[in-house]
């Protein structure tokens, strides 16, 4: 056969030559395939209740916020409850920090692991408009 009329093979289409060089070039490779990243999530409130309001600062009309620093543990319980700023009344900052410490939560995660985290919480207590028939009772407990 002369030379001159030999037939060269059809080239490949670029991105099937890209393909087949890429898969070629893993095949020498022992390393596992890393593990799709799993999304994270944040933390959620479940079961927060509000405060008792305490009787005699509900008698004397009084109100005020309590901010608390709060962590979160992995399974989703309070750990630490600060106080970081006062209402103002003893009796709601108490009432504040024995309510935050019975509240409900849904954990953190990252990589789909719990994780524990910690926030800042408002606890308002806003001042009584109509105060209860007890408070205006003689022998009325404060």
């Amino acid at each position: 056969m002369d030379v001159r009329t030999r037939r060269r093979p059809p080239a490949l289409p670029l991105s099937l030559a890209l393909a087949v060089a890429l898969a070629l070039s893993a095949c020498g490779n022992n390393e596992a395939p890393e593990a799709p990243a799993i999304p994270p999530t944040e933390l959620a409130a479940i079961e927060t209740p509000p405060p008792a309001y305490p009787p005699e600062a509900e008698c004397d009309s009084e109100g005020g916020t309590t901010v608390l620093r709060v962590t979160i543990e992995r399974d989703g319980e309070p750990a630490q409850v600060n106080q970081v700023q006062s209402s103002g009344n003893d009796a709601l900052d108490r009432a504040a920090l024995e309510a935050v410490r019975g509240w409900k939560f849904r954990a953190a995660t990252r990589n789909g692991n719990p994780v524990s985290h910690t926030i800042t919480v408002p606890v308002p207590f806003p001042p009584v408009l109509e105060k209860p028939t007890r408070c205006f009772a003689p022998d009325a407990q404060r």
